[in-house]
């Protein structure tokens, strides 16, 4: 085990956990704010607790055919201080904290597409059943040597496994729940934009822990850079869209362009360079904001658009690393350095 990475990871992990409540205020702009934050808060502790007593162990123990892991750590078994887990420089422990928060936050995630609409019991059931069956089977193929690993797909912080998986989800419960009762009667405005602001920098703040949370070394600091400048660049590319559409920018635009970089670097985080960092963040600025023009268009009501940021980001972000990746940074190479078979994969 290093003591430093066992520091900075305890570090990631609080910050991974601001992030289900920052999410709660970034959703909170809107018109049932009590409602809308419960969700999140609610989503993160019930994930917690499932998260301990078999889905970690689903999730992160052994191998069954590539799709699922084992029972070896139901209810925590052998997950202690000692570095027996999948992170050999970790205790096993702050390990599989640090991925119990990714799982909560994931879960919130997809609340933003039945907003307004499910009642609190539905909404428990729900998401139970989808931490159980569908999180953890995806965590395992991308992260816990399941057969997508074995494919050699690469995802560094979740573009798949966050957020193409909530947004896919988000976009199934939207179609399910039908759209809200004064959709295209009354003007659906934010509640509170402040609020919605506030969450979007607290998230801002979050991704550093969510995407460098690997170890104390200098891919961590590489990944915190390439994080940063795709979210500034983000700002902008959701922004010149709107100037050119209707004249002016909105600092709702801002914050989603924010949002939209973070999710579609979170993939490439790891793997390519600050210049691509660019481009990808300033392309999924723009990308996310015509997936969120096709919501109209397509007719499903995703009530604070998860499928148009983190579907339509974490798919573009997935395909954009295996466009940049850069065997010089974390030893994958993608289509742009002689490897198309990494753009397939």
């Amino acid at each position: 085990m290093n003591p430093a990475d066992t520091a900075f990871i305890i570090l990631c992990a609080t910050f991974v956990m601001l992030m289900t409540p920052a999410l709660a205020l970034f959703y909170g702009g809107s018109k049932n704010i009590l409602s809308t934050c419960m969700h999140s808060y609610a989503a993160l502790g019930m994930v917690s607790i499932l998260w301990a007593l078999f889905g970690y162990s689903l999730a992160f123990s052994g191998d069954i055919s590539g799709l699922i892991g084992n029972l070896d750590h139901v209810f925590l078994i052998g997950v202690g201080g000692e570095a027996n887990g999948p992170a050999a420089n970790l205790p096993h422990n702050v390990f599989m904290a640090f991925q119990c928060m990714f799982a909560a936050l994931t879960v919130a995630l997809i609340s933003g597409a039945y907003a307004e609409r499910i009642r609190f019991s539905a909404m428990l059931v729900f998401s139970a059943l989808w931490t159980v069956f569908v999180y953890c089977p995806m965590a395992h193929w991308v992260w816990g040597g399941g057969w997508m690993a074995k494919l050699g797909a690469v995802d560094f912080a979740g573009g798949a496994v966050v957020h193409m998986a909530s947004a896919a989800a988000a976009l199934a419960c939207a179609h399910a729940v039908g759209p809200r009762t004064d959709l295209g009667k009354t003007p659906m405005i934010p509640n509170n934009l402040p609020m919605t602001l506030f969450g979007g920098g607290l998230l801002w703040f979050g991704w550093f822990g969510f995407n460098a949370g690997l170890a104390a070394n200098a891919l961590a600091g590489h990944a915190l850079v390439t994080t940063h400048l795709a979210t500034a660049a983000g700002i902008f590319g959701w922004m010149l869209l709107e100037y050119l559409r209707f004249g002016k920018a909105t600092t709702l635009g801002a914050i989603s362009g924010a949002l939209a970089g973070l999710v579609s670097i979170t993939p490439a985080a790891g793997f390519v360079g600050a210049m691509p960092a660019l481009v990808i963040g300033f392309a999924g600025g723009m990308i996310c904001y015509g997936g969120i023009l096709l919501k109209n268009r397509l007719g499903y009501d995703d009530a604070l658009d998860v499928v148009g940021i983190h579907g339509v980001g974490g798919t573009w972000g997935a395909f954009a690393t295996g466009l940049f990746a850069s065997a010089g940074i974390n030893g994958v190479n993608g289509l742009f350095y002689g490897n198309p078979r990494q753009l397939v994969v």
